[in-house]
């Protein structure tokens, strides 16, 4: 029985030689995510901000000017609404009472409840949570606390466990992954929680992973063909872990695509952020993070007494001379 291959024995992609394109695509691409997030902003969830977060089930879809109206009637702030699945549920976001007693939060979610109970019959409350402004303050802080540190904390890893062209570049990529994720939730206004910062955590986990596979091919490669020029051996690397890869995002993705058309509307953010991660992560470990290391500089050592086998002309090494 013959084993499935995506990718087919002796893949000699010439992936540095697009490098000035997919550099012009990243920085483009950053850009417009920095600038959509700053523009638009984030739907921040009442873990970052505060408040209180109703979710109402209806039976149809409901107007959302009269439910609006509605709840600003009972005196209890200015509500947030947004739709939710096919539009019969909605969520309803509430300023915080003034008084940090649970029996207010309380007493607010039954007063909303029984005016929506009232005036849209069979209305049932399907979720509530409330949050503090200094919690929700401190949960922010730690998040963005937490992504920070993962960030460094790899880098440092990839200049210490290969050389700082390697963490440069391995930075670089991961803030762009960080970047293309920020600009889609911006544009979705899918809401932002602490459970989109555990898949923002996973998704530079992925990344990190994919890059110092390619990385550590690259850096025995480096010794093993030290005639070779950089271009040829960061190809040669990339096609030959490609079919690690390309299975292992595959694979990633099917669960992923399942989680995210079975798994409910709780879980279609962070299953969202999880495949826009992965796609994005196979990218720019690709054509970001590896070929950047051309530009910062990396070379092969000189050639030792004993290295074999030499290199083409042109600095790239077909795959029937690789022992």
């Amino acid at each position: 029985m013959r084993l499935l291959k995506i990718v087919p024995d002796n893949t000699n992609i010439g992936f540095v030689s697009l490098r000035g394109w997919a550099f012009g695509l990243t920085l483009l691409l950053s850009i417009a995510a920095l600038g959509v997030t700053f523009a638009r902003g984030l739907n921040l969830g009442v873990d970052f901000v505060g408040g209180i977060m109703i979710e109402e089930k209806f039976t149809s879809p409901p107007d959302a000017d009269k439910v609006r109206v509605l709840i600003e009637k009972l005196g209890v702030g200015t509500a947030s609404l947004q739709a939710i699945d096919d539009g019969k549920s909605v969520s309803i976001r509430l300023p915080r009472p003034e008084s940090s007693d649970p029996a207010a939060t309380n007493k607010v979610v039954d007063k909303v409840q029984g005016a929506l109970s009232q005036a849209f019959p069979g209305a049932t409350l399907s979720k509530q949570d409330a949050v503090s402004g200094k919690v929700s303050g401190e949960l922010l802080w730690k998040g963005g606390l937490a992504v920070a540190l993962a960030i460094l904390g790899i880098g440092l890893f990839a200049i210490f466990r290969f050389e700082w062209q390697f963490g440069v570049s391995t930075v670089v990529a991961i803030v762009h992954d960080l970047l293309m994720t920020l600009g889609f939730f911006a544009i979705t206004r899918f809401e932002v929680d602490l459970t989109i910062v555990a898949a923002v955590l996973t998704i530079i986990g992925y990344s990190i992973n994919d890059k110092i596979v390619i990385d550590d091919r690259i850096r025995e490669n480096m010794r093993r063909y030290r005639k070779m020029e950089m271009p040829g051996i960061i190809d040669l690397s990339v096609n030959e872990t490609l079919p690690r890869t390309v299975m292992t995002s595959l694979t990633i993705l099917l669960a992923l695509i399942a989680m995210l058309i079975f798994g409910g509307h709780v879980l279609r953010g962070f299953t969202a952020a999880m495949i826009l991660g992965i796609i994005v992560g196979t990218y720019s470990s690709i054509y970001v993070s590896s070929s950047l290391l051309i530009t910062l500089g990396l070379r092969a050592d000189p050639k030792a007494e004993g290295d074999a086998p030499a290199a083409r002309r042109d600095g790239r090494m077909s795959y029937k001379d690789v022992p």
